[in-house]
């Protein structure tokens, strides 16, 4: 049985995410396929759950007053704990690429707290990334260049 939330939402990511929202299923179909593949209760109800924190966090994006620098993100011990210094500076380098913005980032990090891993590698961390650009309004630019992104340097699908 597969017992990671993150799992969970890669199937979901892989396949439901992307389609027309009028083929979506609804969430008890849903769950119903996700126990089919194998995937324990309690961990789908937190992947639904860490889905509704994503929406909850939907937002404008905020960006520095014109002439103002991008301020230094300051990690707390709990997430250097759970994003190791590649994974830290993967989210650096997002942003001075412009593929994550103040807000996004802020996001990813907590969607990255929220899950119930210990840690998180680098592959992983990919993939929240792109399902948070994925539910950003107007972050549809950055969202392709982080689907392409991850298909070209991470292993893929796990599934």
């Amino acid at each position: 049985m597969k017992e990671n939330i993150l799992d969970v939402l890669m199937y979901l990511f892989e396949n439901y995410m992307t389609e027309d929202l009028d083929t979506a299923k609804d969430e008890a179909s849903l769950r119903t396929e996700l126990q089919k593949a194998g995937f324990a209760q309690l961990q789908i109800s937190k992947a639904f759950t860490w889905l509704e924190g994503l929406a909850a966090l939907q937002g404008e994006p905020h960006t520095p007053p014109p002439g103002k620098r991008i301020p230094m993100r300051i990690y707390t011990q709990a997430e250097i704990d759970k994003l190791d210094v590649e994974s830290r500076g993967f989210l650096t380098f997002l942003e001075n690429t412009g593929v994550l913005d103040l807000t996004s980032r802020e996001v990813v990090i907590d969607r990255v707290m929220a899950l119930d891993s210990e840690d998180v590698d680098l592959d992983h961390l990919k993939w929240v990334v792109l399902m948070v650009l994925f539910n950003q309004p107007g972050r549809e630019e950055a969202y392709a260049w982080m689907e392409d992104y991850v298909f070209e340097h991470s292993a893929g699908s796990i599934h």
